[in-house]
């Protein structure tokens, strides 16, 4: 048994792209893992299949991490599930990776698509992560996905990159009132990934993947595997000493 075989992992937005990536890396280290999807249920029982059939454990929960009210039902099934599958009331593990995508110009941007933004990327995090805290170990660790536009910009991307800032500011706030429980908290911000964010606009975009490779010390497109197999290896390995860090993963993209 590997030091990681009882521990429990949280991953919200994870029926698809990094958040799927990052379950499956983090059951393949022995984790169990419980996943929410907003509408998405037949492609998280998927990943629950997947990482079963593997010989792990994995449930998975409907969440709309923007909709503060759902949060009281949402933790309640949380609790019973942890309970039914594991004998536990308690995670190891909290991954903040649920978000969407909305391309427009600061002169564009509506009020609506702000809210939205805001409610699933910043508001929604805050106080999802307050209700769980009493949920999540002493010593345990929480990662916060944040992004590389934080760093650097592209046009398009001003609102969406904001309520990720206030995610990294927010992750260093955690980190000094949970370490006196020795939790660690920390932000992975990635570069431009394959995925089907924002409209798949990175992946199916050959213009745009060609810029990106050109901006990018590595030469290439990130690939959800390069997220899922880092935050697997932060939450896994020996790293308790560090906390309140942003960690960019992104092939070196505008150096």
């Amino acid at each position: 048994m590997t030091k990681d075989e009882n521990k429990i992992a949280l991953i919200t937005g994870a029926s698809r792209g990094l958040g799927k990536s990052i379950a499956l890396h983090l059951a393949q280290k022995g984790v169990g893992v419980v996943i929410t999807y907003h509408s998405s249920g037949e492609l998280a029982e998927e990943v629950v299949a997947e990482i079963r059939a593997n010989g792990g454990k994995a449930q998975s929960l409907q969440l709309d991490t923007g909709e503060l009210a759902q949060f009281d039902h949402f933790i309640e099934s949380l609790s019973e599930t942890l309970n039914n599958e594991w004998g536990r009331k308690t995670l190891d593990y909290l991954v903040n990776n649920a978000g969407i995508g909305i391309h427009n110009t600061i002169e564009n941007t509506q009020e609506a698509e702000f809210d939205q933004l805001m409610n699933i990327h910043f508001k929604g995090v805050f106080f999802l992560t307050q209700r769980l805290l009493p949920t999540i170990e002493d010593g345990g660790q929480i990662v916060n996905i944040s992004t590389g536009l934080t760093r650097f910009s592209m046009i398009g991307l001003a609102a969406y990159a904001s309520m990720k800032g206030a995610i990294e500011v927010f992750t260093r706030y955690l980190a000094q009132e949970l370490g006196p429980r020795n939790i660690s908290v920390n932000t992975v911000a990635p570069g431009a990934i394959e995925t089907d964010f924002g409209g798949g606009m990175v992946r199916d975009d050959p213009i745009v993947n060609d810029f990106v490779i050109s901006t990018t010390a590595k030469g290439r497109v990130g690939m959800p595997d390069d997220i899922g197999g880092m935050v697997s290896s932060l939450l896994t390995g020996d790293n308790q000493w560090m906390t309140a860090q942003r960690l960019e993963v992104s092939g070196g993209q505008q150096l």
